[in-house]
């Protein structure tokens, strides 16, 4: 063994510590490092702070592989989640801690451009996951309800008609709409929506700021600009406004992402906001917060949402629920700096 406490071979090479080399260092059999290092009783106090330090000298880690293998439970979460969602990151945050607390962990496969939620999913149930948690998924519901009969969906931030697996959302129509009224309230009328595309999400946020306008009498002003959920899309929509004859008075973008994108391509012309326009975006991420931005939004509850999902995940996996629940949280409004009465 060497001085930084790896374990040497013949051949000079260093090694990953094993189980018996902690045994060994202590003068303990196998079993009882086990025991130690899964916090199970047995062991006494003086034994396992010697087997504490011994692991932690020796640079010992748990083989995962091995244990859940032998105990035929990963206890793993699978969360898919698009690595582009400053919004999604802290989700996967919030899902860790809550986790954790339950005696899980979670394997994370990522959404990319070049990279699909079928793959995504492969490889969540190749790591033994027992439920997945997918984050904004847009397959379509057949085929999530057959993914279902592999492993528990836990569905989170979208709605999903009649699919049959459990779904963790918030009402997105009436955030949308909560922006409305705020603005509305200001004294706007010419209050103009950059779209999120394609999807469920998109079309209940759509819907939610057409029946926001509806309801104020503002029918005629409803203008809805073609967009997505990136930056990009917010430049592009914006560029769009500053090449017409008027501005509106007010922009409420898809998401937050969207909307940063709206202020940055205000910001190179010229455009003050909220002084000439008002802007506002949707999800509350941790970008929206910044002071660079200071962004009205709508926040979904993160945390709430997390820990909504890994109840479901558990129920499921522990407690033998077989009836999908749907639970549904209320958005609220958080007026920070970008929206203020038209000049």
């Amino acid at each position: 063994m060497d001085e930084g406490g790896s374990v040497s071979h013949r051949n000079g090479a260093h090694k990953r510590p094993r189980l018996e080399d902690v045994a060994a260092r202590v003068g303990v059999s196998t079993a009882s490092v086990s025991l130690v290092l899964r916090g199970v009783a047995g062991p006494s106090e003086r034994t396992r702070q010697r087997v504490l330090k011994a692991a932690a000298d020796l640079g010992y880690q748990v083989d995962r592989t091995a244990s859940t293998l032998a105990s035929r439970r990963s206890r793993l979460l699978g969360v898919m989640v698009d690595i582009h969602s400053p919004f999604h990151a802290e989700l996967v945050e919030h899902l860790h801690t809550a986790a954790e607390e339950v005696g899980y962990d979670l394997v994370l496969s990522t959404l990319t451009r070049t990279r699909d939620e079928q793959t995504a999913v492969d490889t969540l149930l190749a790591f033994r996951s027992e439920a997945l948690i997918l984050l904004g998924p847009t397959a379509a519901a057949d085929t999530l309800s057959a993914l279902d009969n592999k492993a528990p969906v836990i569905a989170v931030g979208r709605r999903i008609a009649d699919a049959g697996l459990d779904v963790v959302r918030t009402a997105d129509d009436d955030g949308v709409g909560q922006i409305v009224d705020h603005l509305v309230g200001l004294g706007h009328r010419e209050i103009v929506y950059v779209d999120g595309g394609k999807g469920v999400i998109a079309t209940d946020r759509r819907r939610g700021y057409r029946t926001a306008m509806r309801r104020h009498g503002l029918g005629e002003c409803i203008r809805v600009l073609g967009g997505d959920n990136t930056e990009a899309a917010g430049e592009r929509a914006a560029r769009h406004l500053l090449d017409g004859d008027a501005l509106p008075t007010a922009v409420v973008a898809f998401n937050d992402q969207c909307a940063i994108g709206v202020l940055a391509a205000l910001s190179r012309a010229g455009i003050s906001v909220p002084g000439q326009v008002s802007v506002a975006g949707y999800d509350d991420d941790t970008l929206s917060r910044l002071s660079c931005f200071n962004l009205t939004t709508v926040s979904q509850g993160a945390l709430e949402q997390a820990r909504h999902a890994v109840t479901a995940a558990v129920e499921r996996l522990d407690q033998d629920r077989t009836e999908p629940r749907e639970v549904v949280l209320a958005p609220h409004l958080v007026v920070r700096g970008t929206t203020a009465a038209p000049a």
